[in-house]
């Protein structure tokens, strides 16, 4: 028996830079923070002579190429694994398709089950590009490279995407009381509302493709403020980062008209005028997260109560996808 976890993660400045149709043009900047809620993934030999696969669904095969769930089945292939007598189960502390980047955490954790299956060794750097090229070369998916590699390395961050699809990586230098005001003062608040980010993601993808000016322009100003995020966290001051957080939520929603609706901008409204000091949507947009930032968290999470949303309180994650379990 062989269980994984890998982590679930929050964007903090940057978000929509990874995608290669920018960063192949113009290189990208994020800031990524793991956090303790994961995607957990259960590897199980068995004397039965097919593939049992259990997520959403059931599925019994006797073949890899039969597997229906195509990151499994892609990474299955990926290792090199192809007899059966093995069980695989998925669970998350959080549904698919709320921002959280469940997607990258899944394939991280699948591959690291499978590599431990096999006895191979993999850093974190070599798990992250597997699970990209698994999501992003194999599947097509119009997505970045974000949420694999905060799922691999975890902590709190900063990524830089270049033109020829290397990635640096780097902890942000964010002193102790610093991180622990951020850690306590951000508040994450489930809408209700879940998506497929490959759909929101797919506006943006294409107009990239296209050289279109208006996206390429907002992108090089959403760059912009990861930076001066980045800036604003390593000096300390957390008032100066929430600001940012506003004018990256107004400059994401231009990206695409499926980012927000009616009832995500009153609810971010309601916050603003109770407590919350700079916010946004989480992931692709659309549905999810809404997180934000404040000095008075009593007062905002009644408010956020009182309209309905569910509050998830989460601490920052510092170890990445790792194997919890093994028997």
């Amino acid at each position: 028996m062989i269980i994984v976890r890998s982590p679930l993660r929050i964007s903090l400045g940057g978000g929509g830079t990874d995608l290669p149709s920018y960063y192949r043009d113009h290189s990208g900047f994020l800031i990524a923070a793991a956090i303790d809620k994961y995607v957990y993934i259960t590897l199980h030999q068995t004397f039965i002579d097919e593939l049992i696969v259990k997520y959403s669904k059931l599925e019994r095969v006797s073949s890899v190429d039969e597997v229906e769930h195509p990151i499994i089945r892609e990474a299955l292939k990926h290792v090199g694994i192809s007899a059966p007598h093995l069980e695989i189960t998925s669970m998350a502390d959080i549904p698919a398709g709320t921002g959280l980047g469940s997607s990258g955490s899944f394939t991280t954790a699948m591959l690291k089950a499978l590599h431990t299956l096999k006895k191979n060794l993999v850093h974190p750097r070599e798990l992250a590009e597997e699970a990209c090229h698994i999501e992003l070369e194999l599947l097509k998916e119009p997505i970045g490279k974000q949420d694999q590699y905060i799922a691999a390395y975890g902590g709190i961050t900063c990524f830089r995407f270049l033109p020829n699809d290397q990635v640096e990586a780097w902890p942000l230098k964010i002193d102790q009381e610093t991180l622990y005001n951020l850690e306590d003062n951000l508040l994450l608040f489930f809408t209700g509302y879940s998506r497929s980010a490959s759909a929101i993601l797919k506006e943006q993808d294409s107009k990239s493709k296209e050289k279109n000016h208006d996206m390429i322009a907002n992108l090089h100003f959403i760059k912009d403020l990861g930076l001066k995020s980045k800036d604003a966290l390593e000096k300390g001051d957390l008032h100066e980062f929430a600001d940012l957080m506003n004018v990256h939520w107004e400059h994401k929603k231009q990206r695409s008209s499926n980012m927000s609706n009616n009832k995500i901008d009153e609810w971010y409204a309601l916050a603003r005028k109770n407590g919350a000091l700079g916010g946004k949507m989480i992931g692709a947009g659309g549905g999810g997260f809404l997180m934000f930032y404040t000095d008075d968290k009593v007062r905002l999470r009644h408010t956020m109560r009182e309209v309905g949303l569910q509050e998830v309180r989460f601490r920052f994650d510092f170890i990445g996808t790792q194997v919890v379990a093994q028997s």
